[in-house]
C-alpha cells in the first residue's frame, strides 16, 4: 500500500489498479472514499482503461478481429508499477503486455499520476502515451471515485451535489448498459441536485460536459465537511449508487469516453467518444479533490 501524507490529509493508494483506496482527514477524523463493502460494492474508487462503461455484447473489433473485455476494461485488475514517489506525490504505471494483447490490440503506457499538496487537495492525472512508431492508439478512460455518505451525519438525503457553471447540462440516458446519446435530456444545474437512492434506478446520471471545466461540490447545508471536485477537460462526469441497495456512498466519476451506445456497430474505431491517438502522442485529462 502506497501512502501520501501532509499535516491535513493521509492518503492511501493500493498498486493494484493504481486505486485510491482512503483519504483519512486527520483533525476531523474522517474518512471520506467508500469503504468498499461488498455487500453493495466492493471496490473505492477504480481506474477505468481502456473502455468506460460496456461495450454491446462485451465485445469490440479491430481491422476485423473480435476481441472480448468486461466493463471498464483491465487495468482496475491489473499491477501498476510505482515510477517515481515521494511523501506527496506517486507516478504509476501499467503498459501493454503479452497478456493485453490477446484482448486489446494496441501498445500503451497508461500513468496514473496522485499529488497531495500541502492543503487539502489531491490531484489525479491520467496520462496515455502511444509508443507505436506507426499505428494510432484508440482507448478510454475515466475515475470511479466513491464518497462515504453521509460523511459526518444525518443521512443520504440531506446531501446535495453543486455543479458550476450553473447552465443546462445534456444528460445522456441509458437504455440498460448502454448510451443513448442520440436523445438527450436537458440537466439544470442551476438547481443543486439532491441526494436521493430512487434517482438511480436506471443506473447513473450522466452529464455531458464537452471539455468544458467543472466543478462538483458534495455536501449538506448543516455540516463543516465534504468534498469539491474539479474535473479538468472530460467529455462526460457519471453520478451512481447501486440501485435498489441503499448503499451509503455516491461515486463522482469523471469519464473520458463512455458506454458503447445502443446502435454501435462494435467498431471500436467507431466506437462513440472514443479518444485517438496519433503514434507517438500523450493524452492527459485530471480531476482535482478539495477535501474540508
Amino acid at each position: 500500500m502506497i501512502v501520501l501524507e501532509n499535516d491535513k490529509l493521509k492518503v492511501q493508494i493500493n498498486e493494484e489498479g493504481a486505486e485510491l483506496t482512503s483519504v483519512w482527514n486527520k483533525e476531523a477524523q474522517l474518512e471520506y472514499i467508500w469503504v468498499g463493502d461488498p455487500k453493495y460494492w466492493g471496490r473505492h474508487a477504480p481506474n477505468l482503461f481502456p473502455i468506460v462503461g460496456r461495450l454491446r455484447g462485451d465485445q469490440f473489433t479491430v481491422d476485423g478481429e473480435t476481441y472480448y473485455m468486461n466493463q471498464h476494461g483491465f487495468a482496475r485488475n491489473m499491477r501498476f508499477d510505482v515510477i517515481e514517489q515521494s511523501d506527496h506525490d506517486v507516478l504509476m504505471r501499467l503498459t501493454d503486455s503479452e497478456a493485453t494483447h490477446r484482448i486489446y490490440p494496441f501498445k500503451f503506457s497508461f500513468d496514473v499520476h496522485f499529488t497531495l499538496t500541502q492543503g487539502d487537495d489531491l490531484k489525479v492525472e491520467y496520462i496515455v502515451h502511444n509508443p507505436d512508431e506507426k499505428e494510432s492508439l484508440f482507448f478510454s478512460v475515466g475515475g470511479h471515485p466513491a464518497f462515504n455518505l453521509p460523511l459526518d451525519g444525518g443521512k443520504f438525503s440531506d446531501y446535495y451535489l453543486s455543479i458550476e457553471p450553473e447552465i443546462v447540462y445534456d444528460r445522456v440516458r441509458l437504455v440498460g448498459p448502454y448510451s443513448n446519446p442520440n436523445v438527450p435530456t436537458p440537466f439544470n444545474a442551476n438547481i443543486p441536485l439532491r441526494m436521493r437512492q430512487e434517482d438511480y434506478h436506471d443506473d447513473a446520471i450522466i452529464l455531458k460536459l464537452d471539455r468544458q471545466k467543472t466543478s462538483f461540490l458534495l455536501a449538506r447545508l448543516a455540516n463543516q465537511h465534504g468534498m469539491k471536485m474539479t474535473v479538468d477537460n472530460a467529455q462526460f462526469l457519471g453520478i451512481w449508487t447501486p440501485a435498489g441497495k441503499e448503499a451509503p456512498f455516491i461515486a463522482i466519476e469523471p469519464w473520458w469516453g463512455i458506454a458503447d451506445t445502443v446502435d454501435a456497430t462494435g467498431n471500436f474505431k467507431e466506437k462513440f467518444g472514443v479518444n485517438v491517438l496519433a503514434a507517438g502522442d500523450t493524452f492527459t485529462g485530471s480531476y482535482d479533490m478539495k477535501f474540508f
